[in-house]
């Protein structure tokens, strides 16, 4: 039911230039879902780091408008570098790549580098130091792949 959520407001967007309004309880009854499957989809799956910008009023149906951000590659990745943090978890970077290959950020072959050098098989250090190195790593192997700024 999510993913038929998804690609409708992603349709939505892409018909009308990377912008859509839609109202919650509209759409919640077009897929016969409760509203708040509409928000779920809507946090997960429309976040800023996945290039969305959203806006969100209660009321009157819980109004929602939703524009896609016309990011470069280079503006994405920092934007991801920055939001990372001093740690990260081996599913979190999964998380990361799997949204990189999506929306065409890293090749197949850059996104194994990325899930090879930060997996848990590689850092055999202690687990209180694991996810900050990991973070550390990753940074550095995605602000090599930023283009000329």
């Amino acid at each position: 039911m999510s993913d038929m959520i998804e690609e409708f407001i992603k349709e939505l967007l892409e018909d009308d230039d990377g912008y859509a309004e839609i109202q919650r309880n509209d759409l919640a009854e077009h897929f016969n879902c409760v509203p708040s499957q509409i928000n779920y989809v809507i946090s997960t799956r429309f976040k800023p780091s996945q290039g969305y910008y959203v806006e969100s009023k209660r009321g009157g149906g819980g109004h929602i408008s939703i524009r896609k951000i016309n990011t470069t590659k280079s503006n994405y990745l920092m934007h991801i570098i920055s939001s990372i943090g001093d740690k990260i978890t081996a599913q979190e970077v999964d998380v990361f790549i799997s949204n990189f290959l999506s929306y065409g950020v890293v090749t197949e072959k850059e996104a194994k580098l990325l899930k090879v050098a930060t997996s848990d098989n590689v850092l055999t250090i202690p687990q209180n130091i694991k996810d900050e190195i990991r973070a550390k790593i990753l940074k550095n192997m995605l602000i090599n792949l930023v283009e000329d700024l």
